[in-house]
């Protein structure tokens, strides 16, 4: 699985994936995109067969009721998966890491994610408490 991590999230995350055996993986930083537009990283994304990893879900994958309806996704005949991380706007380097840490053990038994979405949320900051969601995505 090459992970592609979003600009609006720490590079700490790619070496993450790499450290939990995903060497591939890299940052946007990294492939010189910084700063590009979400529909401009679209065609970078698929071209390069990356699993993509962002906390910019909505913008991705759409309104989370429905899915694939909107966003850079929606119309996507065929992509190596979307990683949605949702937290807390702001979310500092320590949260990135264990919802990141969370979706990896999540995909540890089965990492195909081939026209697939998984979303890691914190659903309660006191407790920790994740909830994992996996769907197709575009739906259908």
């Amino acid at each position: 699985m090459k992970l592609l991590i979003d600009e609006c999230l720490s590079e700490e995350l790619a070496k993450l994936a790499r450290d939990r055996g995903h060497p591939e993986s890299s940052h946007i930083r990294w492939i010189g995109k910084g700063g590009a537009k979400d529909w401009e990283l679209l065609p970078v994304i698929l071209d390069g067969d990356w699993t993509f990893v962002t906390k910019n879900s909505w913008d991705f994958r759409g309104p989370p009721q429905v899915p694939g309806t909107a966003g850079q996704y929606a119309g996507t005949e065929l992509h190596a998966g979307l990683v949605c991380l949702n937290g807390p706007v702001g979310m500092d380097l320590d949260l990135q890491l264990e919802l990141f840490a969370t979706a990896l053990d999540a995909l540890a038994d089965d990492d195909d994610l081939v026209n697939q979405a998984i979303e890691v949320t914190l659903e309660n900051f006191e407790d920790n408490a994740f909830t994992i969601t996996r769907y197709t995505l575009p739906p259908g």
